[in-house]
């Protein structure tokens, strides 16, 4: 590939599936010097899946700061390095920003490759429009959460936050008491095996009984209305009930509760009673 100049290549990796990454990222690894990323135990399963024998070298935020002179003068010297996180887009939430930073201030060129963001992922199937702000990870302690979140609580847009799924019911209650009249989308394990979506009216929404793993990707909807507020519900979910209430109870019966129940028009729960009683 001789049109491979030197320089700072930002690589976007897959999020999960290993299949999600562009044919331009895996000629960039393969042509790579050097591959920065955050765990080499992570990056290797990528690399090993594509075949790629390139040497790792460790980026996080406990050295990124030590080791991003050395980078500097490597590319310098003529060569490639690349920097991916262990999933999704690097810099965004992720380590890179401190080399990105030198690159600049040394006039060294800077190649986005881009691909997967876990962002834009949610952002595409959440229901909500696409205007968003993204926030990424909150402060841990609760004082700062607070400090945080009045800043951007009368935000008129959907916010996206990263949040750790051991962490969420704690994360919960700070939505709850900040935000208002929203919606809730979480995505969990997103292009994975176990890959689920929880849609959720904030205000009524108490957190999770059982506990979840990994990281989650929440984004909080627009202020709502009763009208927007009806357009946003789990179908599946909504199906199931229906479907065992009917077993219970008149057509007339579970379109009335239903309704009520979740804030829809008789109208639209019908429609799905009908749906349902044709199979």
């Amino acid at each position: 590939m001789n049109s491979f100049l030197p320089g700072l290549y930002i690589v976007s990796t897959p999020i999960g599936n290993l299949e999600d990454i562009t044919l331009r990222a895996l000629n960039v690894l393969k042509n790579s010097d050097k591959i920065l990323c955050e765990d080499t135990r992570r990056s290797i399963k990528l690399l090993n899946f594509y075949g790629i024998k390139k040497k790792l070298i460790p980026n996080h935020k406990f050295n990124e700061k030590k080791i991003s002179n050395s980078i500097i003068q490597s590319i310098s010297n003529g060569e490639r390095i690349s920097i991916i996180s262990d999933a999704g887009t690097p810099i965004i939430s992720d380590p890179g920003l401190i080399i990105v930073k030198e690159c600049i201030k040394n006039k060294i060129d800077i190649f986005p490759i881009p691909g997967v963001s876990a962002v834009s992922t949610a952002m595409s199937v959440s229901g909500f429009d696409d205007q968003y702000f993204f926030y990424g990870f909150l402060q841990k302690k609760s004082s700062l959460i607070e400090k945080e979140i009045n800043k951007i609580k009368d935000y008129d847009a959907n916010i996206v936050f990263f949040v750790p799924a051991v962490k969420i019911n704690f994360y919960i209650k700070y939505f709850k008491k900040f935000f208002k009249c929203r919606n809730i989308f979480i995505g969990r394990e997103m292009t994975k095996i176990h890959e689920t979506f929880y849609r959720e009216n904030l205000d009524k929404f108490s957190g999770f009984k059982e506990k979840l793993k990994g990281e989650l990707t929440v984004v909080l909807s627009k202020k709502i209305n009763n009208s927007s507020q009806e357009n946003f519900f789990d179908e599946n979910k909504l199906i199931k009930d229906i479907e065992a209430y009917l077993k219970r109870y008149s057509l007339k019966d579970v379109v009335k509760l239903v309704s009520e129940k979740n804030n829809l028009s008789k109208k639209k729960v019908y429609n799905i009673c009908l749906s349902i009683k044709k199979k």
